[in-house]
């Protein structure tokens, strides 16, 4: 059962916003990949299938690594086919050029490369330095692009690291601007462990700006450690960002970052997008259903507080 659609929140737009955002979903991915107990594939397929349902029009599907690295992406093979008709974006992840084969065999026409900000998540994550990565990635996107595939850069630790604390703007701008020459279509600011502030998003924008990186090529993915994450997007909106990464119902994390708590709850940022007048095409009492289902697969309550009111409110 779907839970109504809600009267609130009154529609107030605010001036200097995007008349809509677009949502990448990626609650079945880097949220399902952070699970203690592996979720079986029909049941991500399920998933997949009732947010598409939604209205969500990009949902990132899954990762084609190797199984010991995130175990619980394993049936990659087995998952992609099973949701490939669906007629949304899916985009998946490609580490190498091994995974980047692996996907265009299925048919992925949307693939992802995954590379930090940092000398220490690059190691950590890939064990190799921040260079050697980009070096790593550059025949994936050179083939990616070549066989008229989308490319999406992802940037982690944009804004702290775990391990080296504060991460200078300039170093963030290099590797995307690295990234964007590489070939990549579009990239993803990741605040990998929640720690950015407003004022942090709003300078880190403004630096790309200034060294030619076009705000159309870019989206925003924020933890929620701190509390942060839906006034670090406000921020990015009103510099001219489009797109947003968002979880359903709040989940996922960062296996390699043992302080990243969960991401930016799709429900929570449809709600906010929806008082400021700014469409989604998202329906969201779907939605809340849609992750109320998978919470009781997971057999806890779901974090995001959207979803905790209203179906609380259905009951």
């Amino acid at each position: 059962m779907n839970a109504p659609e809600p009267v609130l929140p009154m529609v107030v737009p605010a001036e200097g916003l995007p008349a809509r955002v677009r949502i990448h979903e990626v609650g079945a991915r880097d949220g399902l990949q952070n699970e203690k107990a592996t979720v079986p594939a029909v049941v991500k397929a399920e998933f997949i299938r009732r947010l598409a349902g939604t209205g969500l029009t990009t949902i990132e599907a899954t990762s084609f690594v190797h199984p010991g690295w995130v175990p619980q992406l394993a049936d990659a093979e087995e998952l992609f086919p099973a949701v490939a008709d669906l007629p949304v974006s899916l985009p998946v992840l490609v580490p190498n050029e091994r995974g980047l084969d692996r996907a265009l065999a299925l048919g992925a026409r949307r693939v992802a490369v995954f590379a930090s900000a940092t000398e220490s998540f690059a190691q950590a994550n890939l064990n190799r330095t921040v260079d050697e990565a980009l070096a790593m990635f550059a025949p994936v996107v050179g083939r990616a692009k070549a066989e008229g595939v989308h490319v999406r850069g992802y940037l982690s630790m944009c804004f702290g690291d775990p391990w080296e604390g504060a991460v200078p703007v300039p170093q963030v701008v290099r590797v995307c601007r690295a990234l964007l020459d590489l070939g990549c279509d579009e990239l993803s600011l990741g605040d990998t462990i929640g720690v950015a502030t407003p004022g942090h998003v709003t300078a880190l924008l403004t630096a790309l700006a200034e060294a030619d990186v076009p705000v159309s090529a870019l989206g925003v993915h924020f933890h929620d450690t701190y509390g942060q994450a839906l006034s670090n997007t406000l921020a990015a909106l009103q510099q001219g960002v489009t797109t947003v990464d968002a979880s359903a119902g709040g989940l996922g994390g960062c296996p390699y970052a043992k302080s990243a708590t969960g991401n930016l709850a799709t429900e929570d940022l449809v709600w906010m997008l929806r008082g400021l007048g700014i469409e989604t095409g998202v329906d969201l009492g779907r939605l809340v259903a849609t992750s109320v289902w998978m919470a009781a697969h997971l057999g806890r309550q779901s974090p995001s507080r959207t979803v905790r009111a209203l179906s609380h409110q259905e009951s």
